[in-house]
């Protein structure tokens, strides 16, 4: 069965491990992608949620998995709210899953 991780700094993905998923903590963007690469090195992931500030700073390395069916890498708002850089992503993601910008405008 596959897992599910979270990588961010320590405010932001302390509360998930409560839920069961796998919590790794990074300081900067630089621990956060090596972190990320790991997770999806080792193959036990379907789904890596990573803060939005680290994603968009890491946003080169992560287009490298865009296209992998596992895991899903998604960037969710951290301790300093969203900036709607991961709800930008998704939208891009359906966009070229469907074809078609099916989600509503904000």
């Amino acid at each position: 069965m596959y897992k599910i991780a979270i990588v961010g700094e320590r405010d932001s993905v302390l509360g998930f491990m409560a839920l069961g998923f796998s919590v790794h903590e990074a300081t900067d963007a630089e621990a956060a992608g090596k972190a990320v690469q790991a997770l999806v090195k080792s193959g036990e992931y379907a789904v890596i949620f990573l803060t939005e500030n680290y994603a968009m700073q890491l946003e080169d390395e992560l287009a490298k998995y865009k296209d992998l069916p596992l895991p899903a890498v998604v960037s969710i708002p951290g301790q300093g709210g969203s900036t709607g850089y991961g709800m930008n992503n998704i939208r891009s993601a359906v966009e070229r899953a469907v074809g078609a910008d099916i989600l509503f405008k904000e």
